[in-house]
């Protein structure tokens, strides 16, 4: 449309057929709404506001979940897989005053790398899955899924708000990775506990073992 002489509207968007958008008679606008509603808006000679349309609803068939949401939800139990494999060591160093300490450095395994890694690729998975996922909502027919940039601030955060919206198109569906999001929590919980508890006996038997040799 541009450099004619189309009066101001709204038309499908060139970008995505699926919508309308309102072109003010020289540009595109930033408005936009699903191309169901375009005749509501037609005759309307002058900007109007962004229009909330509802999401309609889906069909019983339409899939809601998909390999994604499923990578997400489970990613963290990558992290509490790789600490059962780190074994730190404590090593007694004496200093040049004659001070007996703890080697701050003893505790820098491999094993400390390679979880520390898994938390960073864990994370950029994260983000990289809630777009693939989001994507795949639209192609289902969800309007306005929630969006995927939310996984930057927390996983979790993604997981609650697409599945709330999820919910609400595809009635008593979508929840259940909230309830495996939680299920996952728990069993990160009691083996990170189990892990601790063997953490501190080990650092109480080498600190006490370097002490008395």
């Amino acid at each position: 449309m541009p450099g004619s002489t189309t009066p101001p509207g709204w038309y499908p968007d060139p970008s995505d057929p699926r919508f309308v958008r309102w072109w003010d008679g020289r540009a595109w606008t930033a408005q936009q709404a699903p191309a169901q509603f375009q005749g509501q808006f037609q005759g309307q000679g002058q900007f109007q506001p962004p229009v909330q349309v509802p999401r309609p609803k889906l069909s019983p068939e339409t899939p809601v979940y998909n390999p994604f949401i499923w990578a997400i939800t489970l990613l963290p139990l990558l992290s509490v897989l790789l600490l059962l494999t780190w074994q730190p060591e404590f090593r007694m160093i004496t200093t040049r005053q004659g001070v007996t300490t703890m080697d701050p450095f003893s505790m820098y395994t491999p094993g400390y790398f390679l979880l520390m890694g898994a938390g960073f690729l864990s994370y950029g998975l994260s983000v990289l899955f809630a777009f693939l996922d989001r994507q795949r909502l639209l192609k289902s027919g969800v309007v306005r899924p929630f969006h995927w940039a939310w996984a930057f601030l927390s996983a979790v955060v993604y997981l609650i708000g697409r599945s709330v919206i999820v919910n609400k198109v595809a009635p008593k569906r979508g929840l259940w990775p909230v309830w495996a999001t939680i299920a996952v929590f728990v069993i990160s919980m009691v083996i990170t506990g189990i892990w601790m508890s063997n953490f501190m006996q080990s650092m109480y038997s080498q600190l006490g073992y370097s002490v008395s040799t």
